[in-house]
């Protein structure tokens, strides 16, 4: 895997909505890779894939080959990706058990995942599966699997809660989903790249450097 697909890593005057962030996490995701779209916003991925990008798409639900969200007369109820949304499948697809699919997960056989997440720490932790509330649903499903069997993990989420409080945080608040396992966040406001040496702004969307660095409770260095 020599080529990466690299998305202009530029800073914007507005916010990114999620189409077009869907559009850049596509964009970086590198030629040849098998990949897992986790529930949510990450699913948008599979909408901005080239064909050249000869990406392989897994869903835990037992399916490796998935193509784009259907629409239309392409909807087949039996063919959903583990959010229970109708997909399309590209040729050469393949389907199998689900305790093969986790497999898959568990052995490292994938390139990278994209989840959706409540919190990021600044050392990369992940927290997406309960916020801990008294009678929140938890919904566990592969994300602890994807979260440590990827090689590399990436977030796609809002950056700040409904009350305006930073989802990317110095430590987590919430039950732990992996530890040290995200290296890349992608927000609407900014794209962040989590390193040992710790988090980069890669660009940023609506929001100065300035700005992003005065409400989040982390360091944060420019690329």
């Amino acid at each position: 895997m020599s080529t990466t697909y690299t998305s202009t890593h530029t800073s914007t005057d507005a916010p990114l909505g999620k189409d077009e962030l869907a559009q850049l996490v596509a964009a970086d995701i590198t030629r040849g890779s098998f990949v897992n779209l986790g529930i949510g916003q990450p699913t948008l991925v599979s909408n901005y894939l080239s064909p050249d990008q000869d990406v392989t798409l897994h869903t835990e639900n037992g399916m490796l080959g998935m193509g784009p969200q259907a629409t239309g007369e392409q909807v087949d109820e039996d063919l959903i990706n583990a959010g229970k949304i109708p997909v399309t499948e590209l040729p050469g697809a393949s389907y199998f058990h689900h305790a093969d699919s986790f497999a898959m997960m568990r052995g490292g056989h994938l390139d990278v995942c994209v989840l959706g997440a409540f919190q990021v720490s600044q050392s990369g932790d992940l927290a997406n599966w309960h916020t801990g509330a008294p009678g929140a649903i938890p919904a566990v499903g592969g994300a602890m699997d994807l979260a440590i069997g990827a090689k590399e993990t990436w977030v796609m989420m809002g950056l700040f809660t409904k009350q305006g409080e930073s989802k990317l945080v110095e430590a987590l608040t919430y039950p732990v989903t992996g530890l040290g396992c995200v290296s890349r966040v992608y927000t609407e406001s900014a794209v962040f790249l989590i390193r040992p040496e710790g988090v980069t702004v890669r660009s940023t969307h609506g929001i100065t450097f300035e700005e992003l660095a005065g409400r989040l409770p982390v360091e944060l260095t420019r690329a």
